[in-house]
């Protein structure tokens, strides 16, 4: 059966590219990378190259969309799968974020790499790597006004500073003690967060 519909998937060449550039750029850095290597690895053509990505600029920002869609997807499944409790599904969030940091590979978050590399705040690569990080701070927002509303932003943006400093030590001390670290301290901000809203919830 045919449809009218456009086949809007990309092409195997696009899709090689960017796994290509993710896998290098995540493993090695952007900089100390040329588009010559990425084609080379990707097995296509320099044309076939600049008809997907007019240049190394344009790959860049489609390597950390991609890393934001495997994130993204990542912590919407573990909020999904947690159940309804709020405190379950921060935790879930921690969880993911703790099995990432021990996985085979780990070499930190890809922005705040990628933001050591990109520092001007004008820079389409540094916006870009900001929309992520927004989302995530926005996210955890909504998660943690169910703990306790009147807290949630400095809940979330204490979550988020334990998470940025879990992945800055994880590539660089032993991942299951800066895991168990971490985790420790997520609990520690849920439990703070919850008994505040049990204790004002009481005052009533």
């Amino acid at each position: 059966m045919t449809s009218g519909a456009p086949d809007i998937r990309p092409s195997e060449a696009r899709t090689r590219l960017l796994t290509t550039a993710t896998r290098i750029f995540y493993a090695e850095g952007i900089h100390s990378v040329g588009v010559d290597r990425i084609i080379a690895e990707a097995k296509v053509t320099r044309a076939t190259f600049y008809r997907h990505f007019p240049g190394k600029e344009d790959l860049i920002l489609a390597y950390l969309r991609e890393v934001h869609a495997m994130d993204r997807g990542q912590i919407e499944a573990a909020i999904a799968a947690a159940g309804p409790s709020p405190v379950d599904q921060a935790l879930a969030v921690a969880g993911t974020i703790a099995a990432g940091i021990q996985s085979p590979g780990f070499r930190g978050c890809a922005f705040l790499n990628a933001a050591a590399e990109y520092p001007d705040e004008a820079h389409p690569v540094h916006q870009e790597i900001i929309t992520h990080r927004q989302w995530f701070l926005d996210t955890l927002t909504t998660l943690m006004a169910q703990v306790h509303q009147e807290t949630a932003g400095p809940a979330a943006r204490h979550f988020v500073m334990l998470r940025d400093g879990a992945m800055a030590a994880g590539c660089l001390f032993d991942p299951a003690l800066v895991v168990e670290t971490f985790l420790r301290g997520i609990e520690g901000l849920l439990r703070i967060n919850t008994e505040r809203r049990s204790a004002e919830s009481a005052a009533g």
